[in-house]
């Protein structure tokens, strides 16, 4: 259970720095437009960008409401993954992000419309990113049962 929390929160962590970094550098967007979207699931749609400007309270929520969904994924991705060798839970961890990706930004949209926007490559490189972390820090903190040698 501690390997898949940690490998929620790193491969968390690592989903918002690509979409901070990202959506500047390739799209042109500001880096704050990311978490305000995330933080309008809990907080509402009056907290969306314009202006996509940096608002404490706005990122931090978005920052822990992403974190507790990124464990809960990694719960999921853990319990299919136990056996599983590092590489093959590394795909699978990418394929699992892109999953989340289909999910979120056409599934979700019923409820949160807002994400038709972010439909963009951006969008599904941090994805799979999530997905390919979750499954590399699973597997590499998972604690594997010491099997005595047979005599």
């Amino acid at each position: 259970m501690r390997a898949a929390i940690l490998a929620g929160i790193v491969a968390g962590l690592a989903f918002l720095v690509a979409e901070l970094l990202l959506v500047p550098m390739l799209l042109g967007g500001s880096a704050w437009g990311p978490p305000r979207m995330i933080a309008a699931i809990v907080l509402g749609e009056e907290v969306l960008p314009p202006p996509a400007t940096f608002d404490g309270f706005i990122v931090l929520t978005a920052v822990a409401f992403h974190l507790v969904l990124s464990i809960l994924y990694a719960v999921v991705f853990a319990l299919v993954a136990r056996t599983w060798s590092l590489g093959m839970a590394v795909l699978a961890g990418t394929l699992f992000g892109l999953l989340l990706y289909a999910l979120n930004f056409y599934g979700m949209t019923a409820l949160f419309p807002w994400f038709a926007e972010a439909r963009n490559g951006v969008s599904i490189f941090a994805h799979a990113l999530f997905g390919a972390v979750l499954g590399a820090v699973y597997k590499m903190r998972q604690r594997v049962p010491r099997v005595a040698p047979a005599i």
